[in-house]
């Protein structure tokens, strides 16, 4: 091979999200030539089966028995959605498979972290070494074990000024003097998925439900007034959050019209991430929120930056592609994980491999 001919890596990124949209697959192939550059071979999301969406959005009440039992069962779901998209689509090439699993509960204060489909038995169930869990180490060193896109943001976007991802909660990287400040922000498809739910629809289509709304100055200054939003980063946010800080306020609204509430919950959303954005420079915005055009146009009108939405398949499947990245990082020993970012004790290369027995033996 000549010296100078770029390295490829083949790597799959596997991710499912708080929002429940599905489960998200990319096939992607990594090259290092002075920098990192990327191609996304394939890509494709398989929606939940009713029977798992309502599991998953009730695992937090669940006992701890069944909470193993669902560990369980999702690792052999998820396994075999991975199997099959790689019998599908005939992949050959793969140097390993990254996957987050499914959050069921994150508490990095109290040192807890759970991400389910992360059981050894993956590896065997896809026949190809698997890199996951990759909170649980972080939150060991006393880290928020979230957000872990900043690595990935850093090497594969640092064209922009920041990276925002709107999928259930809102997370922002930004760049400065090539180092990432990132934490999360607020609630996003979280809260708008569960209104729209209200009126019988899984999300709010383009915003349309919220631009008909009206604003609820009460409701919006009770959102404004949470705790949370005062905090320094590093900070992180999970479901918990959600059901006890803004769900709670929600519902005390709830003789309110659905897109009276719709309609003030994006400007609150708004309001939140447009005090986090530069005031200068181009940001990339991923994830499914990049849909909702009213809730794009409120955070333009709030900002001094140029929002950019890429194109369709790196709005889906970002988050999928950098855990791919990581993934590889952790597969070559390199640092994947920032203190700088999580708050851990030092930086480290985070997520546990599995090999399957077939590789081993």
């Amino acid at each position: 091979m000549n010296q100078h001919e770029p390295q490829s890596h083949y790597m799959i990124g596997c991710m499912s999200g708080t929002s429940l949209d599905g489960i998200d697959l990319a096939y992607v192939k990594f090259t290092y030539d002075h920098s990192w550059g990327f191609e996304i071979l394939l890509a494709e999301t398989y929606d939940y089966p009713l029977h798992w969406r309502k599991n998953l959005a009730t695992a937090i009440d669940s006992s701890p028995a069944e909470i193993n039992k669902l560990n369980h069962d999702y690792t052999h779901f998820l396994g075999g959605q991975i199997r099959n998209f790689i019998k599908k689509h005939k992949i050959k090439t793969i140097d390993a498979i990254a996957s987050h699993g499914h959050t069921i509960f994150h508490q990095p204060e109290k040192g807890l972290t759970l991400q389910i489909g992360n059981h050894s038995d993956i590896s065997d169930i896809v026949g190809w070494p698997v890199v996951c869990d990759f909170r649980v180490q972080d939150v060991a060193l006393g880290g928020q074990g979230a957000p872990l896109v900043p690595m990935g943001d850093l090497m594969l976007f640092s064209q922009y000024q920041a990276c925002l991802n709107l999928g259930g909660f809102s997370n922002l990287s930004l760049f400065q003097n090539g180092k990432v400040l990132a934490f999360d922000i607020c609630a996003v498809n979280t809260v708008l998925n569960f209104l729209s739910n209200c009126k019988n629809f899984p999300y709010d289509a383009g915003g349309e439900m919220a631009r008909r709304g009206e604003f609820v100055s009460s409701f919006f200054q009770q959102l404004e007034g949470v705790g949370f939003y005062s905090k320094q980063p590093p900070k992180s946010l999970g479901i918990e959050w959600v059901q006890e800080s803004i769900l709670k306020i929600v519902n005390d609204f709830n003789q309110h019209p659905i897109e009276d509430l719709l309609h003030t919950y994006s400007l609150h959303i708004a309001k939140q991430i447009a005090k986090y954005l530069p005031n200068q420079g181009a940001v990339l915005v991923s994830g499914g929120g990049a849909y909702n055009a009213f809730l794009i146009n409120q955070i333009q009108k709030r900002s001094h930056t140029k929002i950019v939405l890429p194109s369709p398949v790196i709005i889906e499947f970002k988050e999928a592609l950098i855990f791919a990245f990581l993934g590889l990082l952790r597969m070559q020993g390199s640092i994947n994980c920032l203190a700088s970012v999580t708050g851990a004790i030092h930086d480290h290369s985070s997520g546990k491999i599995f090999l399957p027995k077939s590789m081993i033996d």
